[in-house]
């Protein structure tokens, strides 16, 4: 394997992690995927890749944890952390820890070559088709709510609002 073109490609979700690999593939990555940690760990064992696009939250653990690995054992890595639950202190959590870059799912493979081949020290350019930010408070709600087992009630005081209000968001169509 090229080792300067190689692409870990770290997510639970087998089909978009595969439907990744094929994308970066073509976009001449030499790309391999792992669906959890220990996979991605003993992967890790075998070669450091130059480059790796990691889900921050895993069935397994925490991406971070591959993210901080790949950043100790090679200086010239570049990480983008891709995840559905995009929060502020996370980033920061990931940038410390040797991330380059943070993008919110969806995000596609031209976002994501994007953000890898950019200068380390130039933040990337903006996505494309960025979610809108009523696209970003719905994945926000759905998010608190699947944590609170679906309870409206809970999930409603956790987020402080109306419990009806969340009621009527919830039973709308997600925003684009």
């Amino acid at each position: 394997m090229n080792e300067e073109n190689s692409l870990l490609i770290l997510d639970d979700d087998e089909v978009f992690c595969k439907r990744l690999q094929t994308a970066m593939s073509r976009k001449g990555f030499n790309s391999y995927g792992a669906y959890s940690i220990r996979e991605a760990k003993d992967l890790l064992k075998e070669s450091i890749p130059k480059y790796a696009v990691i889900d921050l939250r895993l069935g397994d653990g925490n991406g971070l944890e591959i993210v901080s690995i790949i950043s100790k054992q090679r200086e010239d890595s570049k990480i983008i952390i891709l995840t559905g639950y995009g929060n502020i202190p996370t980033a920061v959590a990931a940038v410390k820890e040797g991330a380059c870059d943070y993008l919110s799912k969806p995000a596609d493979a031209d976002d994501i070559e994007a953000a890898l081949r950019s200068p380390y020290e130039k933040i990337p350019d903006p996505p494309a088709n960025p979610m809108s930010a009523d696209r970003v408070k719905w994945e926000h709600i759905l998010r608190v709510y699947e944590q609170c087992n679906r309870n409206v009630s809970e999930t409603a005081r956790r987020l402080k609002m109306h419990r009806r209000t969340l009621q009527r968001i919830l039973q709308k169509k997600s925003p684009r």
